[in-house]
């Protein structure tokens, strides 16, 4: 199911990456299989950009044409969040080029970077028409 909340489809990526990695089996300290954490890894990556594109629109950002690389959105958010900016780089390293492109297994880490890409994702929930109508309540 797609959502048209910008928020709830984020966290769905997050979830999909979440399935993904149950898959992938532990042993240890370790995920079993690399194939899983890639893609799960990649999944959640795309998560964040997702969120931060949709962030961006709601902050008015100038909007690029085509793909964008990781300065675009580390440009951006150090002038309007450097909190997210943390998150981000953390993510960026965790989950795109150490899980989704070097492999990366170990559990810890696996984690760390899903809860910084949760982090970013979290910055959309004030713009949730969900969240809003939960905190009326």
């Amino acid at each position: 199911m797609k959502y048209t909340d910008p928020y709830l489809e984020a966290m769905r990526y997050i979830q999909n990456a979440e399935e993904l990695l149950e898959k992938a089996g532990k042993d240890g300290k370790f995920f079993v299989d690399e194939k899983y954490v890639k893609s799960a890894s990649g999944v959640a990556y795309s998560g964040i950009l997702f969120a931060l594109d949709r962030l961006f629109e709601i902050r008015n950002v100038p909007k690029k044409r085509g793909r964008k690389a990781i300065e675009h959105y580390q440009e951006y958010l150090a002038k309007i969040d450097k909190k997210l900016l943390n998150y981000l780089n953390s993510a960026y390293n965790v989950l795109h080029l150490d899980g989704h492109y070097g492999g990366e297994r170990n559990i810890k880490v696996i984690e760390a970077g899903f809860d910084s890409a949760i982090s970013i994702i979290e910055a959309l929930k004030p713009y949730s028409s969900e969240y809003s109508r939960s905190s009326v309540n």
